[in-house]
């Protein structure tokens, strides 16, 4: 008896201790007491040698004189738009849960630039809304690094820019600014913000003051052995949340370094910059992304003078998120005078509204379940009512609806590489139509230039030059079966729609978005290019801020658009009759599977591995083939009431060029701008052969004889696709110039 009572003592002490850490553990996790800040790594790649910087601006001087061009500038590429763990969806997607392979720092982006994608300059952009004292100064440090590398040579391999993303999201159109990149000449301390500006509203609420409930405290459990990567992301989400508010009456400049500062407007966020005396560039993007952007949502209301439009030197035509430069005549709602309200339009051969859609599924519902056709009518015509009033959470108000019951509703049929739920009034073509004919103050009109850049989330600037490695060199996520069912939950089918309204909206942050079918929209970035009196970093940013820019799909095509009087791409001219305009473009280099064998020498085997997956931008001789160059024309309203779609031309003017790849040249005028006599606006754009891209047929519809989409084979970025899969199709790929603003001058 002794015995037994022995024994249950020994297992009673055990369930005790068991219990006792156990409770002790699951304590520790409650406090956060496991999660650790990360840091931002350590750059490993030595920088280029010099003579192989130098051979890349011998070749373009050889192109240029073939091609009969003076000039003392050369062509350089980079990206202006890059993301690492900082920011608190790279950090999300970095997660096993989402078939993430770890934290990518600052340190690694470096390295990318440098030896994966060899660009010449790069600028990290995390989200200032997660930000902290620390990560900033993390950040000015490492770039500091970076730049360090190349710091004394007459030619930098590499140049890095300090910058942050404004990240703003507004509930209405009318409150909707978007996002912005604010990217600074210097590394000073004293020509830098100090501290990044947050855009505040629903960005910060879901990125940083509800941050933690987008990884519940269950996930440590239910992932053990990746238990570390949670910790560490809630910690990641606890240090911004704890950091405090800046005091709102007091002078940006005299607010301490420490504090969390928000400008809900860009009128504040310039009102910041200019209290603390620097002039970045702030340069807006994702303008035609409505993935987050409020139905009905239009560019107008940045022209008002408070939002001081002259400010934006640079506007990012294109990303991995996809192409916002063409304007289309439809909406995805039309909205009421009250400017919130709206209705659902119709569908037409070129567009297949998101509302319109829902309307149909619902009917099909209604109709299977056995009601009678005026009782489905009637349900389908609230659910299209519902679904235009619930902006971008549209598909929510279906419950239980496959992704592929949308088809491709919401989406730019005939655009290239569109981004996700086109808004074609945020368009750049849209934009630059534009007069202001209220505030006496302001700009008449914008006076931007074009660049391109990734928005890549894995620390990989410059990702265009090859398609491979999807799940890594795009945005793509890949969710199991089963964490797919727990992030993207569908509910019940049901025959009636669900009313989302606006509070909802606020709560549910970027819950309410679309994510899966985002997927087949994911791809490779684009690419700046500016014409730089040099390799330094001010040759490099006196060519942003005078726009002598151009932006590319990814491609490093070559491009030079001027008037035959000198004025380059971004410029100005004032005068009575048309100028002559000149264009000249070279097709970018052919790749060679791999990467240089310099790579491997600089950057070593392991890390080309897990940085490049061996696979880096390792140009041929031979280049690909210019095809065709095409004129965009577009007039400015002299009316308010003048309509935008009649004053885009689209192209105005197509040159077919050789069949050869060295290269196209022509020269234009325009007969009508005298007898016109309006000011009109002119760019260039240099379509490349065909070649293979990542997610380049988007949903891939199969169409009826009627041309509407009746079945989507998407590219998941979940375990439904291949990991293998590349989902790639042949594109013709781009470059844009900045326009030439031709003023009329009697």
């Amino acid at each position: 008896m002794k015995k037994k009572s022995g024994a249950w003592r020994s297992v009673l002490a055990v369930l005790v201790t068991v219990l006792s850490v156990g409770g002790a553990y699951f304590l520790g996790m409650v406090i956060e007491l496991f999660g650790q800040e990360r840091d931002p790594g350590t750059i490993t790649g030595a920088p280029l040698p010099s003579v192989l910087v130098q051979a890349r601006e011998a070749e373009q001087q050889a192109i240029a004189r073939g091609l009969a061009i003076e000039t003392d500038k050369q062509i350089l590429f980079g990206d202006l738009h890059v993301h690492t763990t900082n920011s608190t969806d790279a950090f999300l997607w970095s997660l096993p849960i989402y078939g993430g392979e770890g934290t990518h720092p600052l340190a690694d982006a470096c390295d990318f630039a440098r030896h994966c994608s060899a660009i010449d300059f790069w600028a990290i952009t995390d989200h200032a809304e997660a930000s902290t004292p620390k990560r900033w100064q993390d950040a000015k440090q490492s770039i500091r690094a970076c730049n360090a590398l190349a710091d004394g040579t007459e030619d930098p391999d590499l140049v890095s820019f300090i910058g942050f993303e404004w990240t703003q999201v507004g509930q209405t159109p009318e409150e909707h600014y978007g996002h912005k990149n604010v990217i600074f000449r210097d590394l000073e301390d004293a020509k830098i913000a100090k501290r990044p500006i947050a855009s505040g509203g629903v960005t910060v609420q879901a990125l940083r003051t509800q941050g933690k409930d987008l990884v519940p405290l269950a996930l440590p459990v239910l992932d053990f052995s990746n238990r570390q990567d949670y910790f560490d992301i809630r910690r990641f989400l606890q240090n911004a949340s704890e950091v405090p508010l800046c005091d709102a009456d007091t002078p940006a400049d005299q607010l301490d370094a420490s504090c969390f500062e928000v400008a809900e407007t860009p009128a504040e966020l310039f009102s910041s910059l200019d209290a603390q005396g620097v002039d970045p560039l702030v340069i807006p993007h994702g303008t035609t992304w409505g993935f987050y952007t409020p139905t009905g949502t239009t560019f107008d209301k940045h022209l008002k003078a408070e939002n001081q439009p002259d400010r934006y030197r640079l506007l990012e035509i294109m990303s991995g998120h996809g192409n916002s430069e063409e304007y289309r005549d439809w909406r995805s709602v039309d909205l009421a005078e009250d400017g919130v309200s709206g209705t659902c339009p119709a569908p037409r051969p070129d567009y297949l509204p998101m509302c319109w859609q829902a309307g149909e599924i619902i009917r099909d519902r209604c109709l299977a379940a056995g009601d009678d056709a005026a009782t489905c009518e009637t349900r389908a015509q609230e659910a299209r009512l519902n679904a235009a009033n619930s902006s971008v959470a549209a598909h929510l108000t279906v419950p239980g609806t496959k992704i592929e019951e949308w088809l491709d509703a919401g989406q730019c049929r005939d655009c290239f590489l569109p981004s996700f739920g086109y808004r074609p009034g945020g368009s750049a073509q849209y934009a630059l139509a534009l007069q202001n004919f209220d505030d006496e103050g302001a700009p008449k009109r914008f006076n931007f230039g074009f660049i391109a850049s990734s928005d890549n989330h894995r620390a990989r600037p410059g990702t265009g030059y090859k398609p491979v490695d999807r799940l890594r060199q795009t945005e793509a996520v890949r969710l199991s079966a089963s964490w797919r069912a727990r992030v993207f939950p569908k509910g019940t089918p049901a025959a009636e729609t669900k009313v989302i309204d606006r509070s909802t909206l606020m709560n549910l942050g970027f819950a309410a978005t679309e994510m899966e079918r985002q997927a087949s929209f994911w791809t490779t970035g684009g690419l700046a290019a500016v014409h730089a009196q040099g390799r330094s970093r001010d040759a490099i940013f006196d060519a942003m801020e005078r726009r002598e820019t151009y932006g590319t799909s990814g491609a490093r095509i070559l491009l030079w658009f001027n008037t035959n009087g000198g004025t380059p791409m971004g410029g100005t001219v004032q005068t009575g009759k048309a100028p002559v305009f000149e264009v000249k473009a070279v097709g970018a280099h052919k790749q060679k599977p791999g990467c240089p064998e310099d790579t491997l020498d600089l950057l070593g085997a392991e890390r080309m591995q897990k940085l490049c997956a061996n696979e880096c931008y390792n140009p041929d001789d031979e280049r690909l083939r210019i095809s065709r160059i095409e004129i965009i024309r577009i007039r400015p309203q002299i009316t308010a009431d003048e309509k935008v779609e009649g004053l885009i031309d689209d192209p105005w003017l197509v040159h077919e060029c050789p069949m050869n790849n060295e290269g196209c040249a022509f020269t234009f005028s325009d007969p009508e701008f005298a007898q016109s006599a309006r000011m009109a606006t002119y760019y260039a754009r240099a379509i490349q052969e065909p070649t293979e891209r990542i997610n380049a047929d988007n949903l891939r519809c199969t169409y009826d004889e009627n041309g509407n989409c009746i079945k989507l084979n998407i590219c998941y970025g979940d375990d439904r696709v291949d990991a293998e899969d590349g989902c790639t199709r042949p594109i013709e790929e781009r470059a844009w110039s900045s326009p030439i603003f031709v003023e009329y001058q009697r």
